[in-house]
């Protein structure tokens, strides 16, 4: 039985107040891991170290945090939607994320192997509670608006995410102005700001967001319910059509949008380009990024969202051409604004895309699986990029032609998954 108590669907405040989540968490995805981070940890954490060595600990550590989330979010979502938890479960790992990343602020110099751990644990409070954030779509709009909402998502998320960014730039480039000591000491207080923002801004989700909620005869039993619900769940998905194509879809056209995304930085580095370019150019990714998403939850509307996300797709193909032969600052510059025109837009029709055509009252298990392909995504673009440019090399093709053909690779992501994704039905359940 359904209980309809505390239900708002439609409603502004819990509409905003969900939103404000994006907001809330993309100060870590930005401030932390995309920013500062990765620097940080070789610079200061794993000082004298031989980079190779730290960048293998670093990629241990995240890649295992990365696999424990993934294997458990189906299971933790079966879980959420036996019980009706779904929201609790992001309070959960949203305050457990929160809380490891503040902890970044205590961490002393060299200290790399307590660094990688807490920020592990950050990150799969960080992933474990997108699982239930996306779960709670259904719970606070109808169908017809699930692009627009999503899309409000992920533009919060780039303007606060950015917004943010730019002041710990700001804070690590003019410490002084910040009553602070040094550039070290700026970086550290970024990360406890990240975590305050985090945790201050999912309040409003908090107060004013309420899931559909479900009776249960049986509550002592409700893992092992759950747990039941999910081998049914894996069948289910095997037997839909629509479900199942969706998902090897999406799995490689996101594979590449990301591996585009965390190569850029270490792309542009290869290429002479200064850190505080690619700062800049991460930057305008971001604010370009906000009325886009929004743009894109439109789009969806008007021309629908099967062939708003089938544009996005080809925008990213000519982006891994393009991205390829870049030689200047400028070019860059420009690519990193046509990626933040799609970025969000990709990300946020894709997660309506899925609310739609999965079964009702299993969002949260659904969406278990579809974060776990997000999380096991970039397997197949660095491997593209590695072999193209062994396979270029042993041609006799130049180091530097063979490295823009292996980031060209890409392109093959997009061309797959834009294909099968064009065979799936519009929107349709099952």
């Amino acid at each position: 039985m359904i209980l309809m108590k505390g239900m708002d669907t439609n409603s502004k405040k819990a509409i905003v107040s969900w939103a404000m989540y994006d907001w809330a968490n993309s100060a870590f995805a930005t401030t932390v891991m995309a920013g500062f981070f990765p620097v940080f940890f070789k610079q200061y954490w794993s000082a004298g170290t031989d980079p190779v060595i730290s960048t293998a600990r670093l990629g241990l550590g995240i890649s295992l945090a990365g696999i424990i989330i993934a294997l458990s979010a189906p299971i933790f979502g079966a879980i959420a939607d036996r019980g009706s938890s779904r929201k609790a479960f992001l309070i959960f790992f949203a305050f457990l994320g929160a809380l490891f990343t503040s902890s970044l602020f205590l961490i002393p110099k060299g200290a790399w192997m307590l660094a990688v751990g807490v920020y592990g644990i950050a990150t799969m409070g960080f992933s474990g509670a997108n699982t239930f954030y996306d779960s709670l779509i259904p719970s606070i709009a109808d169908e017809k608006k699930y692009d627009s909402v999503s899309a409000l998502g992920y533009g919060l998320g780039y303007l606060g995410g950015g917004l943010l960014f730019a002041i710990n730039v700001w804070m690590t480039l003019r410490p002084e102005t910040f009553g602070l000591e040094s550039q070290a000491q700026a970086v550290k207080f970024s990360f406890l700001s990240a975590g305050i923002w985090w945790m201050v801004f999912t309040l409003p989700l908090i107060f004013f967001v309420h899931e559909k909620r479900h009776a249960l005869s049986a509550q002592k039993f409700i893992i092992q319910q759950g747990l039941k619900n999910l081998v049914s769940t894996i069948r289910e998905i095997r037997g839909k059509k629509t479900v199942s194509l969706f998902l090897i879809a999406y799995w490689l056209y996101i594979d590449g949008v990301d591996t585009i995304v965390r190569m850029a930085v270490d792309y542009g580095l290869s290429l002479g380009f200064e850190a505080g370019d690619l700062i800049s150019a991460l930057l305008l990714t971001q604010f370009i990024g906000f009325p886009s998403a929004i743009f894109f939850g439109f789009l969806g509307r008007k021309i629908g969202t099967k062939r708003s996300i089938l544009a996005a797709v080809c925008v990213y193909l000519f982006i891994s051409f393009w991205g390829g032969f870049i030689s200047s600052k400028q070019e860059f510059y420009v690519l990193a604004a046509i990626i933040g025109l799609v970025q969000g837009g990709i990300q946020a029709l894709s997660r309506s895309f899925y609310a739609r055509i999965i079964p009702e009252g299993k969002s949260a298990e659904y969406f278990g699986f579809y974060n776990m392909l997000g999380k096991f995504a970039v397997i197949f673009g660095p491997v593209l990029i590695g072999i193209t440019g062994l396979i270029a090399r042993s041609l006799g093709v130049e180091g530097d032609t063979a490295s823009r053909l292996g980031i060209c690779s890409i392109a093959l992501l997009f061309i797959t998954g834009g294909i099968i994704f064009s065979f799936i039905g519009e929107e349709k359940r099952g």
